[in-house]
């Protein structure tokens, strides 16, 4: 054998060896991904049809809706890091996540419903109404179509209605990148990128790369764990298709009852600010709050969200 073949030969089988431990770090970290999200959530028969949930904890009830790329599981650390103990959480997983199936009417209209139908299964009249990102869409709607449920809303990073145009992502080539990962349902593609180019995956969470960089080691943990929980993508590439094609309809805000605290930033990556401010403007009484940094994650206020939502509920 020549000294050209010997290399081919022996690169060929490192090659080969790279691709199988690859494979077998993919396999098994998607099977930890798959058994994570079979755990601790129930199956509620309601009058909108089936809805996965979860619950945790005891207390004043408190609705925690996720937003797009979620299910039961964000929901859950969604209410965790923003009230904290001293509730019951119900975290559902919205239309197209998990194991809540797509029905025909998708519209945050007949999510509210689905809401609605949940809390009257598990015996709740009144709860703390909790939406971030796109989950804040039926959050309104549910404010709006059962005011009598609704103790308080609270509106993180809300990718709702305002005049200029909807809320969206800037328009660069990481970001048309990841759409193209989502639409291909691609969990290899996903969890290739967190291992190899996570500041796109971080770029399409709505964060600027930079700010991750720049943050504390809990805060960057916090980050990625959240890209982790996205995983696995193609059960829950079904609700983001649903989020990514909803339109959004100007709502009589100036309804809705309930009080009312909205959260954003203005480096949000999906542009919430503006969506923020319209509905603070029109919601009666709507209290705004606007960290100075954070994306659309809020890195780096995590603390001071906390101590604002928790004041504002015990307020209420």
């Amino acid at each position: 054998m020549s000294g050209t073949a010997l290399f081919l030969w022996v690169t060929s089988i490192v090659l080969a060896g790279l691709v199988a431990v690859t494979f077998l770090f993919y396999r098994n970290e998607l099977g930890r991904a798959y058994e994570a999200v079979r755990r601790g959530s129930q199956i509620a028969n309601t009058d909108a049809g089936s809805i996965e949930y979860a619950e945790r904890g005891a207390g004043i009830p408190l609705l925690s809706i996720h937003g797009a790329g979620g299910g039961f599981d964000q929901g859950l650390a969604l209410a965790a890091e923003s009230v904290g103990d001293g509730f019951r959480i119900i975290a559902p997983s919205r239309f197209g996540y998990l194991r809540t199936p797509v029905p025909q009417d998708t519209s945050p209209a007949a999510q509210a419903a689905a809401h609605a139908a949940l809390l009257c299964k598990l015996n709740v009249s009144k709860a703390i109404v909790l939406g971030a990102s796109a989950g804040a869409r039926s959050a309104i709607e549910f404010a709006l179509r059962y005011p009598d449920m609704v103790a308080s809303l609270i509106l993180i990073a809300p990718g709702t209605y305002w005049p200029a145009r909807p809320a969206a992502l800037e328009g660069n080539r990481s970001i048309r990148f990841i759409f193209w990962v989502v639409n291909a349902g691609g969990n290899f593609l996903w969890w290739t990128a967190e291992k190899i180019a996570p500041s796109m995956l971080i770029r399409f969470l709505g964060v600027p790369p930079e700010l991750v960089t720049a943050a504390l080691s809990a805060d960057r943990d916090r980050v990625m764990s959240i890209v982790r929980s996205v995983e696995p993508l193609s059960l829950r590439f079904p609700g983001i298709n649903v989020d990514s094609t909803a339109v959004l309809n100007e709502l009589p805000l100036g309804k809705i009852t309930a009080p009312t605290l909205i959260i954003s930033t203005p480096d949000d990556g999906f542009n919430t600010l503006p969506a923020a401010k319209f509905a603070a403007s029109k919601i009666i009484n709507a209290k705004l709050v606007v960290y100075d940094t954070g994306g659309h994650l809020l890195v780096g206020q995590q603390n001071a969200v906390r101590t604002t939502v928790r004041s504002f509920v015990s307020s209420t």
